[in-house]
Order: C-alpha cells, then structure tokens, then sequence
C-alpha cells in the first residue's frame, strides 16, 4: 500500500499529489489511524511502504544526509503490533538540494549529499528487514533530469552509475534493492538521467531488482508486456501499480484492461514468486480511505481472475495451433463468477463484502477524518 505522498517544503523534483480532500493526516498518529481503518476492509495479509520522509522526528530537523533508523523504531514497533511488514523508499525531493539533479548533479557537495542519504536509508531498510524477520524491499527513484535542452546526457548518466555502483558497495542481507526508471518528470519534460533503458542494464548487469511502473511508460506501451520481457534477465521485479490518464496522472487502481493483463501476466509467466506489487497513485480528490480500499481490493481482484484463469488448458491449445478456442475460452472467462470467490475471500479475513465497505468509510469519515 502506497500514496498520497505528504512532503515538507515547496514541490519539486517532478512528483505531486492532486487534490485537497478534507480530513488528510497531520501527523504519524493519524495517518497510522486511516492506515489501519483501510487495513480492517482489506482481505489478506499486507505491506506497507514508507518513504524515508515520513520518519518520526518528533519535531526535530534531521537533515536527509543524517537520517538513521532511530527516526523508524516506532514505525517498526507499530508494524510488528499490528502484523504488517514495512518496505521503504529514499526521498530525493521537496529538500532544498533536490533541485532538477541530485545523484546526477555534477556538483561533487550536491551529489555526495543524496549519495549519503541513499546509503543511510539502505542502513534503515536492512534494520526494518532484520526486525521484521523478512527482507525489506527499498525502492531507488530520483527525479534527475531537464526542462529544456541539455547536450550533457553521457555526463549526467556517468555520475548516475557511478553514485549507484558507491550506494550499492556495501552488502545488506536483510534488504532488497529495486531501481525505478521513469519517461519524464513534472519540471523535467526533456530528459530523464534514469530512463527505462538505463536502470533495465543496469539491474541486470548488477542484479538488482527492476522496478516497473504502470504510469511510467508512453500511453501506447504495454507494461505488462514487459513482464515477460525482462523477467529472463533480471531475478525479481517490483511492480508499483497505478493508473495512468493522459500519462503519468497516478489515479486510484481499478480493474482496467491494463492492470488486468498486468496480473495475468505475472500468473503466466509462473512469477508469483519472483514478482513483488504495491499500489503508486497521488490521487488526494477523493476521500483517501476510500481511495487505499478501492485501489488494494482492485488490485486483489485482477490477481485473483489471472489465477482462476485455466492457464494450461489455454497455453496446451495455443501450442496446438487451435487459437479460436483460445480466444474462445477466454471470453467465457470473462463472465466466470470469480467475484463469488473473492466475497468468500472476504468472509474468511472478517472484511465487508462488496460494496458494504462504503459505510465503514463513512462513519470514519464522520467520526474521525471530518474532525481534523
């Protein structure tokens, strides 16, 4: 579960949430509230993903490059309270040195600050996983890049890879590393320093995790399709869920056509094991309770048809050139009661099922978020 990224200063470094819906956090006390009110109508078992601003500081100033895990003990001790395992991600932006460069920035003060910082949050994420008893997965993503023209992309990309070969140098057994290419940021249209073809080379030739982002991509691309593309090069994938209107808007995740066969994907690739997937939308126009239950339960259902799907019937009649059964049965599937599985799903795990979620939110709302 992730979103609605809360940030401290002036926006920059090509990210923002939209919109102004009463009731947001003010504080950890807060958000850690509206996270367990939305955990109590989502079946199953959940992670939850912190970004390295959301550290409890208690109203102390602690600089990006002097973080260290005292600032998330007590995210690690509400965590295991309430049986939920944390992932982390590094914070390049909304600081006074985010700028449009920072592990890219020719300016050897400028970059070692975010090579620093990046270094300390790994130390962090190593801590969580060493508590937790299982591996935190931290996401890499920087906004490096230009609004207009730039003639300096070798030069900006050399400083990349070699601030990420420092960052990496030291071993974390209890962390997992993933990288996030993206086409552009909001401030930085021209050129992106860590672009799709830069960190897909870099995370095969380093063994990293590859992150994919569904809003990340040219309207006209496929991200599922890069499942299967890249998942012969790479161990792992990191999946960061979304949806994308007119590129790169992060909406709340519903079931459309392209998380669908995100899913499916991922189920017939037989990489339910090698594939990990957390919800990425800055959607904050709508009630965010709702908006965390609408989008984790969205994402369970399309995961739940891509394993009701009779995969080896489908890919045996494939494979004996019979595609008009293929196509066949994969438009009955469509109209399978696969929805009568997931409300059982939410029977078992004690959640609302199917739309009675509504008025949990809604006394939430009127108790709790309307008050703030």
């Amino acid at each position: 579960m992730r979103g609605f990224e809360v940030q401290a200063g002036a926006m920059s470094g090509g990210i923002q949430s939209t919109g102004d819906f009463p009731g947001a956090a003010r504080n950890i006390d807060e958000l850690r509230s509206d996270i367990l009110k939305a955990k109590s109508l989502i079946p199953g078992n959940h992670r939850l993903n912190l970004h390295e601003i959301y550290g409890d500081f208690g109203g102390k100033v602690v600089d990006r490059d002097e973080v260290t895990v005292e600032y998330f003990q007590s995210w690690i001790d509400w965590a295991k309270e309430h049986g939920t395992l944390l992932d982390f991600n590094s914070s390049s932006f909304s600081h006074p040195k985010s700028g449009s460069l920072s592990l890219a920035n020719p300016d050897d003060g400028i970059r070692n600050f975010w090579i620093e910082h990046t270094k300390r949050c790994r130390d962090i994420a190593n801590a969580m996983g060493e508590a937790q008893g299982d591996p935190c997965i931290m996401n890499l993503w920087v906004h490096d890049g230009c609004k207009d023209v730039s003639v300096n992309h070798a030069l900006y990309r050399n400083l990349l890879k070699q601030s990420l070969d420092e960052i990496f140098e030291k071993e974390q057994p209890m962390m997992k590393d993933c990288i996030e290419g993206k086409v552009f940021g909001i401030g930085l249209e021209s050129f992106t320093v860590g672009s799709h073809d830069f960190y897909t080379a870099y995370a095969a030739q380093n063994d990293k995790i590859l992150t994919i982002d569904t809003g990340h991509y040219h309207p006209t691309e496929s991200p599922a399709d890069k499942v299967s593309a890249v998942l012969p090069f790479v161990k792992e994938l990191m999946l960061h869920v979304s949806r994308p209107v007119r590129w790169d808007s992060d909406h709340v995740t519903i079931m459309d056509d392209p998380t669908q066969e995100l899913f499916f994907e991922i189920v017939r690739a037989d990489a339910l094991d090698r594939v990990h997937y957390g919800l990425d939308f800055f959607d904050g126009s709508i009630n965010r309770i709702g908006a965390y239950v609408i989008g984790s339960r969205s994402a369970q259902k399309c995961m739940l048809r891509a394993l009701l799907e009779p995969r080896q019937l489908i890919s045996k009649l494939e494979l004996a050139g019979e595609g008009y059964k293929v196509l066949a049965i994969l438009e009955e599937q469509k109209a399978m009661p696969w929805q009568a599985v997931y409300d059982e799903f939410c029977v078992r795990n004690s959640v609302p099922v199917g739309a009675e979620f509504i008025a949990e939110i809604e006394k939430y709302e009127s108790e709790v978020t309307s008050k703030r």
